[in-house]
């Protein structure tokens, strides 16, 4: 049984590991904002070039289109978008449980994070690429990533790319997806804010005239919108990790500081038992001596 000296050194301990957790719930807390700032602040104009890609699709064919090409799946190629740190919850745990269920036989890997580089690494899969980022990346930083992909999908190296990722919902909830990439199709074509409430098949851009023509819009359009895709991905996979992070080190603080109060407590009672014996002790032994 434990005594008080031990009870003691474990409640500095542990008051000692609920500040660290502290400072890091509120570092995550200031990273969080800016995240998920950046990541909200990127939908409207996604959902924008959203309604002007289903515009061109309608004035177009779109299955000339190289990057719109359906083929027979016989190679695919999955860019797992991860964190380089842990103490986010389950948020890297819930990717790499999807990421599992795809076929290592048909089935190539591009990383962003040190945990996907290490989950690759360890189940022996096959990587063809590792992108390292920063914590808060730029459009000009992403695009090396959504390049690559494209490329390996335009000289028929993979039939079909998906990203597996963290999409930002609040600041409680996240929720891991895997979208399809490429080949894009309408059906592929995540629906913004702006495309809300329109009528299926009706052109959202009635009135605008593209020029020189609708084809050399989309041909310049659509590698853009690939590498915005990306970007927007990453974005909210940041927002998702220092939200995660932020809950994960909130609770460890709360754990810590209950669990304090319980040793606290049980110190007391173990304090006040020794005082109590003490106390029987010294009557006990002045009755001997009166008697």
């Amino acid at each position: 049984m434990a005594n008080t000296q031990d009870i003691r050194r474990r409640i500095k301990s542990i008051r000692n590991t609920a500040q660290i957790t502290k400072a890091m719930q509120m570092v995550a807390a200031s990273k969080m904002r800016k995240a998920q700032q950046h990541a909200l602040a990127g939908r409207p104009y996604a959902a924008l070039m959203n309604k002007v890609l289903v515009s061109l699709q309608n004035r177009t064919d779109p299955r000339f289109h190289p990057l719109l090409a359906i083929r027979p799946l016989q190679k695919e190629l999955v860019l797992i978008i991860s964190t380089d740190k842990g103490l986010c919850g389950a948020l890297n745990t819930n990717l790499f449980r999807e990421a599992a269920n795809f076929d290592p036989a048909k089935t190539n890997f591009v990383v962003t994070g040190k945990k996907a580089r290490q989950f690759i690494a360890r189940t022996k899969r096959e990587l063809l690429a590792d992108f390292e980022l920063k914590d808060s990346p730029s459009f000009v930083e992403a695009k090396p990533i959504s390049k690559f992909c494209m490329e390996k999908f335009l000289r028929r190296e993979v039939d079909k790319v998906s990203v597996l990722y963290t999409h930002f919902i609040n600041t409680i909830n996240q929720r891991t997806v895997v979208q399809t990439l490429l080949p894009i199709s309408s059906f592929d074509l995540p629906k913004g804010e702006g495309a809300q409430g329109e009528t299926k098949g009706v052109d959202p851009m009635i009135g605008y005239i593209f020029e020189p023509s609708a084809e050399v819009v989309l041909d310049s359009v659509l590698p853009y919108y690939i590498s915005y895709q990306v970007f927007q991905m990453i974005l909210d996979a940041r927002a998702s990790e220092h939200s995660a992070r932020m809950v994960a080190m909130k609770n460890a603080t709360d754990n810590a500081n209950q669990f304090i109060k319980d040793l606290t407590l049980e110190y007391n009672k173990m304090r006040q038992a020794s005082i109590t014996t003490e106390l029987l002790e010294i009557a006990t032994a002045q009755m001997a001596l009166a008697g």
